[in-house]
């Protein structure tokens, strides 16, 4: 494609104006497929406010605007009208209700329509649009997802808790994925286990085919360069690799099945320096701004086990992954209500250490870690959990701290799926107290906290090797700090989970430590949180 033109001034009135949102980019929506291009128009915004939740890493803001204009170009060849509000736009009141408020201004159409946003913000923000001038505003559920909402609240309701396990057996069988009439595909439904093999030696790990920025990408990288100087992240052209059409998606998904995926079980849980793809599918921005749908990447890797191409441990964790653990994500969102991104059931009020923004820190792990975050915006599922998160967790920070962080630094990031991700898998902090402090809710999405010590990172990696700090040590500067801040999270809320059966055996652990251990760690876990800034 052509450099981008934007086309923010179209003739009305118009009858029907359909407001696409950046992470609805699927020509199927079914908004879409009813527009009349001569009497209809759609409305795409590029608005600052939206870079500003995070903030957002430069390179999320290129994805998202990037591909929003490449959809943009392709309704337009399509025969749509499309009002688009660039970033750069004098007009721009860089706000949804700003320039939806504008559009009526200069459309008057007799109603708008909008798919249900990807968080509550801005589904609220869509709410007050209704009726705004006399114009009805519909807002309709996005069927790219498996479940509406609705679907999940009937499926949570009466329910002591929800157990992602019990979720996903039943998307199995109502969907007849990896089925054998009533039983699963091989006789198991989830082969975790047979997922956490690591390496002995550096992985030779095949090439990844990645998308050449076009003459619209680089156009972008420029603007975001120049009105947005203040992101986070770094960014280049060279350096840029997501897909931004839908073609380009559908590439990034066959060079996963057929170089990646038959791996990618095996592996899953593996970490090793400078390989930070390893046999992962790369496909979760495409898939969260729409240009994927989760249908087509369920087919695809069936096929391959149907072929032989793939063995089922590998295919059936890339399924869990699409039809278990995001749609139950996204279902717990929408249930638990726009109050729960500030949630802190555990009372964390810690500040994220600087180097999550910079990467200058001596944990080898960590800077591993980092250094695709900063890069590309993006690291797989086991460098966010166990080793960004869990050292969060663990040391004390406030988990809308890190909970915006991980929202404004990931190309994947959209907040029904990164907030139930951080706020309730990663930090614990998603159960509820009343205003004396008792517990009235324990956590929706974990039984316990992903809360592990270097040890863990040691045995998943070849980081420790290397590294500055020791991970056999608990307490002294030379001390691995995963170490000193697991067990001091521990101390620290040894009260908290008191009746967690499956925290009694390493609380047992933690009464058995000697008061002189326990002080030295609790001495140490303080200082740390002093020079990193957390406490």
């Amino acid at each position: 494609m052509t450099a981008f033109s934007g086309t923010p001034h179209i003739d009305g009135p118009v009858r029907r104006l359909v407001v696409v949102l950046g992470d609805q980019l699927n020509h199927d929506s079914m908004l879409l497929e009813d527009l009349e291009p001569d009497r209809d128009a759609v409305l795409m915004m590029e608005v600052r406010s939206e870079s500003m939740e995070g903030p957002s890493h430069r390179m999320r803001t290129a994805f998202f605007l990037s591909a929003m204009r490449h959809f943009a170009i392709e309704l337009e060849q399509g025969g749509h009208r499309v009002r688009y509000v660039a970033l750069d736009d004098p007009a721009n009141t860089h706000s949804f209700s700003g320039e939806v408020a504008r559009a009526i201004d200069d459309l008057r159409p007799d109603s708008i329509a909008v798919v249900r946003p990807g968080d509550w913000r801005v589904y609220l923000e869509a709410l007050s649009w209704h009726e705004r001038d006399g114009v009805p505003c519909e807002i309709v559920e996005d069927r790219h997802f498996l479940n509406t909402p609705e679907q999940f609240r009937a499926w949570a309701d009466g329910r002591k808790s929800l157990t992602m396990e019990y979720f996903y057996r039943e998307q199995r069988k109502r969907l007849g994925v990896l089925m054998d009439g009533n039983s699963p595909e091989g006789g198991r439904w989830n082969y975790d286990s047979d997922n956490r093999e690591i390496f002995r030696t550096t992985p030779e790990t095949p090439p990844i085919e990645v998308t050449i920025p076009d003459a619209i990408t680089t156009e972008v990288i420029t603007l975001v360069d120049r009105c947005l100087p203040g992101l986070p992240g770094r960014m280049s052209v060279d350096s840029f690799i997501w897909p931004v059409t839908r073609d380009d998606a559908r590439t990034g998904l066959r060079d996963f099945i057929e170089h990646r995926l038959p791996l990618f079980g095996k592996y899953e849980d593996a970490m090793w320096s400078g390989k930070h793809v390893l046999y992962h599918s790369l496909l979760s921005p495409a898939l969260n701004v729409h240009l994927l749908d989760p249908r087509e990447c369920v087919e695809a890797a069936l096929a391959a086990y149907k072929r032989g191409d793939a063995p089922l441990n590998s295919v059936e964790g890339f399924v869990r992954q699409l039809i278990g653990w995001r749609e139950f994500i996204r279902g717990v969102y929408w249930l638990e209500g726009p109050g729960y991104r500030d949630r802190n059931w555990m009372g964390q009020t810690g500040s994220l250490p600087d180097f999550y923004w910079s990467g200058e820190t001596d944990m080898t792990c960590v800077r591993e870690c980092l250094t695709p975050v900063l890069d590309h915006a993006w690291s797989h599922h086991i460098p966010r959990l166990m080793v960004l998160s869990n050292l969060a967790l663990i040391s004390g920070v406030s988990p809308r701290a890190i909970g915006d962080w991980f929202y404004g630094m990931y190309t994947d990031s959209v907040d029904w799926v990164t907030t139930p991700n951080t706020i309730g898998m990663a930090m614990h902090a998603d159960g509820e107290r009343d205003e004396t402090g008792r517990t009235v809710r324990l956590p929706v999405v974990g039984t316990k906290p992903y809360a592990a010590s270097g040890k863990y990172i040691s045995r998943m990696s070849n980081y420790c090797r290397d590294c500055v700090f020791d991970v056999n040590e608990r307490a002294g500067e030379h001390a691995c700090p995963f170490n000193t801040f697991y067990w001091d999270f521990l101390i620290r809320h040894r009260e908290t989970f008191r009746g967690n059966n499956r925290m009694a055996m390493i609380l047992k652990n933690v009464d058995r430590l000697d008061p002189a251990v326990r002080s030295a760690i609790s001495t140490r876990a303080r200082t740390l949180r002093t020079e990193w800034g957390i406490a």
